[in-house]
């Protein structure tokens, strides 16, 4: 209480309603890879250093185009036409220049990219893997990205050993900070499941429940990337030395033209990570994250590299082991869609579900942050009730939206803070402050059955 020493009226305005939460983005994924230029004001300036991102316009800007690879292409001709013309377009090696189109294609907003080096690449896959893993830990220190994707953990320079410790990385780095999420590829997803499959599965180890898994690449709508000056692109005729394609736009228009035709025909493979990342993004903003990021058809994508049965899908989807869960994309009536919605611990009944764990996420994280006000206050009943009410409120809100199971609030969640409920009187005289959340967080209908039965005729 204020004091008073001079007559006179004072006004005093009471605290009714207890502080608000404000929640937290739920998907700003940081991706982690090698890029053309890091350059904002100087030449490598933006080396291993997360940077905000929000178009395809501005990743350009700032990283460069996609790596442009060498593309060969094979001419016959006789003296009135082309008889034959064949192109050679090697998979793309580094693929995040890609990817970051693919990812904002399909929904994709704000994300983060750290650059660990530029285009050549090295030729070591032990150098790669040291990069990877710097870029990750440049990462840590940042406390708004949600995901993690490094869609060139892939890459055939570096080893099953390789992929093994980045992957572990990832979903360490996730267990550690437990604000966000690690978005996986399998090795070798451009190829079908060897028999028996693997999917990787010996390379997922630690906190499953913080990563999700994706199998197989996808056949994207994107062609072979051709430099501006074309000299990417080299062209034979009839057996004569290779010559860049760019010179020939105007002596052999004709050959220059076909050759363009025949590459278009190509389409580049990529690991589904980028493309996972912007479906996330998309089904946060539109439903929440609560809504699982599965039955969603994906953009500029022609089809899954690997078509799967239902039977291909089983063994994916459930591995009786240790019950690693990889989610696959299927092609339905012409449209690629995400046909799995599992976190790597797919024999955790609490962890099963992507949606579930990012939840807890998003929740834990905005209450958290929000609740930091509380730090010194006095550990008695007026700071427990305006911190269980804040909590309350928040949660109400997210079970009008959906996001909790429950025919009341009573039935969706409870909020527990007290002397006696949750704290002991040593509890207090240590400064400790103890709220216990519970939640019913709604899961997806992974497995809808339908039975018929015959009605027998009454009339």
């Amino acid at each position: 209480m204020p004091t008073y020493r001079t007559p006179g009226v004072y006004v005093e305005e009471v605290r009714v309603f207890p502080p608000s939460i404000a929640e937290v983005e739920s998907a700003i994924p940081v991706f982690v890879g090698y890029t053309e230029k890091a350059r904002l004001l100087a030449d490598d300036d933006l080396n291993m250093r997360p940077t905000v991102v929000r178009s395809y316009t501005q990743f350009q800007q700032y990283f460069g185009e996609p790596e442009g690879q060498r593309i060969d292409v094979v001419v016959t001709r006789t003296a009135d036409a082309i008889t034959s013309i064949a192109a050679t377009t090697p998979r793309v090696t580094y693929d995040l220049g890609s990817a970051m189109k693919m990812y904002f294609d399909n929904g994709g907003g704000k994300c983060y990219v750290v650059s660990v080096g530029k285009y050549p690449r090295p030729a070591v896959g032990a150098t790669v893997l040291a990069a990877l893993r710097a870029g990750l830990a440049a990462v840590e220190s940042e406390d708004e990205p949600t995901l993690i994707v490094v869609p060139e953990s892939t890459l055939p320079l570096l080893s099953d050993p390789n992929f093994a410790e980045l992957v572990q990385a990832m979903l360490a780095q996730c267990a550690k900070l437990k604000d966000r999420f690690a978005i996986l590829d399998v090795r070798g997803g451009d190829a079908p499941p060897a028999s028996p499959p693997d999917y990787s599965r010996a390379a997922f180890v630690g906190e499953l429940s913080y990563g999700a898994a994706y199998y197989p690449f996808v056949r994207t709508t994107m062609n072979p990337w051709i430099k501006m000056d074309e000299s990417n692109v080299m062209v034979a005729i009839n057996g004569a030395a290779a010559v860049p394609l760019g010179p020939l736009k105007g002596p052999e228009a004709g050959v220059y033209n076909a050759a363009k035709a025949e590459i278009a025909k190509y389409f580049v493979a990529l690991p589904p990570s980028a493309v996972m990342a912007g479906v996330y993004a998309a089904t946060d903003s539109r439903r929440g994250v609560w809504k699982s990021p599965a039955n969603v058809g994906l953009l500029n994508v022609i089809e899954p590299c690997v078509k799967l049965t239902d039977d291909e899908q089983e063994e994916a989807n459930h591995e009786p082991v240790e019950g690693k869960s990889i989610n696959v994309l299927r092609s339905f009536s012409g449209r690629t869609v995400v046909w799995g919605a599992r976190t790597l611990a797919g024999n955790d009944n609490e962890w099963r579900y992507i949606s579930v764990r990012r939840f807890f996420i998003m929740v834990e994280e905005s209450v958290k942050k929000s609740t930091g006000w509380a730090v010194f206050e006095p550990n008695d009943a007026n700071t427990w009730t305006k911190v269980r009410g804040m909590i309350e409120a928040y949660l109400t809100q997210k079970w009008r939206e959906g996001a909790l199971a429950g025919a009341t609030p009573r039935d969706a969640f409870y909020v527990r803070c007290g002397l006696g409920s949750t704290m002991n009187s040593q509890d207090i005289l240590e400064g400790r402050m103890n709220v216990e959340i519970g939640l019913a967080v709604v899961r997806p209908a992974e497995f809808i059955v339908l039975k018929f039965s015959h009605k027998l005729q009454t009339s």
